[in-house]
């Protein structure tokens, strides 16, 4: 669906974005993440055809974008970070207007779109009277209102309350059941809730893209084990879980009344045997032994480190 070679676009000395690479198949939501000024949204703006690349290519489908920008924007529908609304419209005469620039006829699409977005019951309003998380409703709303099938988002959740987020969340999972979505945001839980694939670039340059479930079980061929146990003190623990083949670190973990301890593994074998058979040797009882997930923030975080924060 969309494929990406090589692309690099600078702003005088300043490579924004510096030869990147990356493909996303049709229904796929990514999640396309970075600290301020990796080069996310610049990135963005040459897929939907505002910037043009300095080197590289973008394919859309069977389309060039340096070739045929006019037909690529027919297939995309964009939301920047700040909504292009028109606060003094009424909601129903700006989606109106929408469609007339999209060339779509009659009112049939806006009351999909209406039933789709939840903004059925401020037709009425003036744009300008909305929440923030209508507004970013109607915004959806006018970049899905011809029919796109690739729907690009720019950190649509931005100064959203809990509620709204949850919601706009929700609204972009429906949206992904039919289209393809590139989503770019700094908000990590979103993307773990929301996005297959996790695209993470710093400093215009791609330095992970996988499936979000991938990112957070592999570090450098590491896992972790989270022990939990009675019958010994937390030294006892640490000194026979470092003694075990392929542990190559531990550390106490405090937050409950048993003795807990977090374990790092090295290699591609599954240590949890290894320490179920030392607990039961030592006739202590073990409560929980749980292989962890690290969080998308520490993914980011171990990726990212020193860039722009």
């Amino acid at each position: 669906m969309i494929t990406v070679q090589g692309i690099t676009k600078r702003f005088g000395d300043i490579t924004a974005v510096n030869n990147v690479s990356f493909s996303i198949k049709e229904g796929e939501i990514t999640g396309l993440l970075g600290p301020n000024g990796a080069g996310k949204t610049t990135t963005l703006r040459m897929l939907t055809c505002y910037l043009r690349p300095d080197t590289g290519v973008i394919s859309i489908g069977d389309l060039n974008v340096e070739d045929g920008p006019v037909e690529v924007r027919k297939i995309i529908g964009y939301l920047p970070e700040s909504a292009p609304l028109y606060n003094d419209m009424i909601v129903y005469d700006y989606l109106n207007y929408i469609a007339e620039v999209r060339g779509i006829e009659g009112n049939g699409r806006i009351a999909e779109m209406g039933d789709l977005c939840g903004i059925n019951s401020v037709m009425h309003m003036n744009i300008g009277e909305l929440s923030k998380g209508y507004r970013q409703r109607v915004g959806l709303a006018q970049s899905m209102i011809h029919d796109p099938e690739i729907l690009i988002l720019d950190e649509p959740t931005s100064g959203l309350d809990p509620n709204q987020i949850i919601e706009i969340r929700n609204l972009i999972r429906e949206i992904g059941k039919k289209k393809t979505v590139i989503l770019s945001t700094h908000i990590l839980p979103e993307v773990e809730a929301t996005c297959d694939r996790v695209i993470i670039i710093d400093r215009g340059n791609i330095v992970a893209d996988d499936r979000t479930d991938n990112l957070q079980k592999v570090s450098g061929g590491e896992k972790m084990v989270l022990v939990r146990i009675s019958g010994a003190d937390y030294p006892a623990l640490a000194a026979e879980l470092s003694r075990l083949p392929g542990v190559v670190g531990v550390e106490e973990v405090g937050d409950s009344d048993l003795v807990s301890a977090r374990v790092t593994c090295s290699g591609t074998d599954d240590v949890r045997p290894e320490i179920f058979r030392m607990v039961s040797g030592k006739n202590w009882t073990l409560y929980e032994m749980l292989l962890e997930q690290r969080s998308l923030e520490r993914v980011f975080r171990e990726l990212t480190a020193g860039g722009t924060k």
